[in-house]
């Protein structure tokens, strides 16, 4: 993340100051540009913590900002500086922190300033009014501010216990500058949750040095004792004690440049840019709806179902034992169930064409023809992987929000419960629904004419065990026209030339093409409330004025998601709405 992190005071002396800050860099470390040479030797510490690589390197390079009075360099001279090192983190000629990420070769570099000039008077301006005139009420918590010239700002401003201080604590703030202001409001959470952890440390640190101080020395009592004083004469320089001294924390500063150097990896890496291409589709934004739907039921689910399954788990594991053992030829089951697995995997449709070529073509076309009008298709096998791997294939033909599939049952349902069903070869289906015309039976039966032990790798003799008999109270006569969908897929299923993935991305262009007539149907009919005559020749501009694609189009209209109907009601209705107040 292109940012830099701050830990800001307000000395009481010289107002707000920069204390130590963590930037990125993603190009090797400037020579001589406020840092020098930089040398690998005399590394002092080193570990590993979130994929980057701490170290702490000793440089050679010019006086550090804050030691030296040079009027070139960015920092504040030394006459700025408190005596007793409340304005500063780092000793004069220490050369700072330096992290290397190995995976993205950036390298996180913390000390005092930031060497650039301009990157100084950002941090700076942000530090002022961090701690000056942008603050929450109560002068503590969480504010954003900024502009598109200075950057924009994440502050969180807190108090540090300090016994020699007025008031007995400390003004402090931790900010988060970057340019990019849409994405430092999506990481507020993020960075929120983190840099509270690390005020929450740094204060109970210092919480523990002030109640030993106070304890060994009450520092209330002897104020109230004393006479009054000038408040900076009383002090005797005591008003700017370093944060170190105040948390009893030797290594302060290496920690905090190990939590800002994994703050600002963490936050640049938990958000990621995809590229879309044009609005999203109404199966992304059915499929968005019902994972919503899914977690609100997972988070009222009391848990009861799973902690009855344990119980009755381990009695089925103990009869398969138990039969193995009473078994005298249990050393052929496994070799046999691992030929059944293996060749059960191979009996399953991979795709529409595959399909069409087992069923014949009269019988895949009138199976689609159901399919796409949205009528009852029932399976009746006693292989589940295959029915299984039938709606597979089959759903592909229609928008998500048009599929309700019902896999295996022992007994039937409803056309409204489902319109994919898959039922065992004992249940009965009632007589009115074999001689509806809107469902479709495929039925699976074992085949006469095929071999005992088929070929285990001939995947296109691996289904001819089955007998499929397609049957249905409206068959569909091989010279109906039907919906231009079906007829496109079928073109696109019989053309040698295109490969199954093209085929798969031809569904998809063809649904969308369909599903964008749905929505101007649904927008023509159910919003607008025109009349028949208009509807019909609606229809006929869009080139679905046959009987079967107006069905089709009324079927995938209640495939159209929530969120698109709930803004076309509201963008439609509130200009007619507003005009009728008028």
């Amino acid at each position: 993340m292109n940012a830099i992190v701050a830990l800001c005071h307000f000395c009481e002396l010289h107002g707000p100051r920069t204390l130590f800050c963590t930037e990125v860099l993603h190009s090797p470390l400037p020579q001589g540009a406020g840092g020098g040479d930089i040398s690998g030797q005399n590394e002092q510490a080193e570990e590993e913590e979130g994929g980057i690589q701490m170290s702490s390197r000793i440089r050679s390079h010019s006086p550090a900002e804050g030691a030296s009075a040079d009027s070139s360099s960015p920092g504040p001279k030394k006459s700025d500086m408190c005596e007793a090192s409340g304005c500063r983190s780092l000793a004069g000629g220490h050369p700072g922190y330096v992290s290397h990420d190995k995976e993205t070769s950036i390298k996180y570099v913390s000390h005092q300033h930031p060497n650039h000039p301009q990157l100084f008077s950002i941090v700076r301006q942000a530090c002022v009014r961090s701690l000056s005139c942008e603050v929450c009420p109560g002068r503590e918590g969480p504010i954003f501010f900024g502009d598109e010239q200075h950057g924009f700002v994440f502050s969180h401003t807190f108090f540090i216990k300090d016994s020699l201080a007025r008031g007995f604590q400390r003004w402090y703030s931790i900010i988060t500058i970057m340019m990019d202001r849409i994405y430092l409001i999506n990481s507020w959470p993020f960075l929120l949750g983190k840099i509270r952890g690390i005020i929450d440390e740094l204060q109970g640190k210092a919480l523990k040095v002030f109640e030993a101080e106070q304890f060994g020395c009450p520092q209330r009592a002897q104020r109230m004792n004393t006479a009054f004083t000038p408040f900076l004469h009383q002090r005797n320089g005591n008003a700017a004690r370093s944060l170190t001294s105040l948390t009893n924390d030797e290594n302060l500063w290496a920690c905090l440049h190990t939590s800002f150097a994994w703050l600002l990896k963490a936050c640049g890496s938990r958000l990621t840019e995809k590229l879309l291409e044009g609005a999203p589709t109404e199966d992304t934004l059915v499929q968005m709806e019902k994972l919503a739907d899914l977690k609100e039921e997972s988070e009222g689910w009391d848990g009861s179902e799973e902690e009855e399954k344990p119980s009755s788990q381990p009695d089925v594991v103990e009869g398969q034992q138990e039969l193995s053992k009473s078994s005298p030829e249990t050393s052929l089951l496994p070799d046999c169930n691992s030929w059944n697995v293996a060749h059960r995997r191979l009996s399953v449709f991979r795709s529409l064409r595959h399909m069409r070529q087992v069923l014949g073509a009269s019988a895949f076309r009138m199976l689609a023809w159901h399919v796409l009008m949205g009528n009852q298709v029932i399976w009746k096998a006693q292989d589940m992987d295959l029915v299984q791997s039938a709606f597979d294939v089959l759903r592909t033909m229609l928008p998500i929000g048009c599929v309700r599939i019902i896999p295996y049952s022992d007994q039937y349902e409803e056309a409204y419960r489902c319109n994919f069903l898959g039922l065992s070869p004992h249940v009965q289906i009632p007589p009115h629904i074999l001689s509806s015309e809107f469902a479709v039976l495929v039925e699976v039966r074992a085949a006469a004419r095929s071999s005992l032990y088929p070929t285990l790798f001939d995947d296109e003799q691996s289904l001819n065990k089955y007998e499929f008999i397609v049957t249905s109270g409206s068959p569909v006569a091989a010279d109906r026209v039907g919906p231009t969908i079906l007829n496109k897929i079928e073109a696109a299923l019989t053309n040698q030339n295109l490969s199954v993935d093209v085929v798969d991305q031809c569904l998809v262009c063809l649904k969308e093409e369909w599903m964008n007539k749905v929505k101007v149907l649904f927008k023509f009919t159910k919003v607008d409330s025109r009349p028949k005559e208009d509807t019909q020749k609606l229809l006929s501009i869009l080139g679905a004025a046959e009987e079967d694609n107006v069905k089709l189009l009324k079927f995938w209209m209640t495939g159209l998601s929530k969120t698109y109907k709930s803004h076309l009601m509201s963008t439609v209705r509130s200009p007619t709405s507003s005009e009728s107040r008028n």
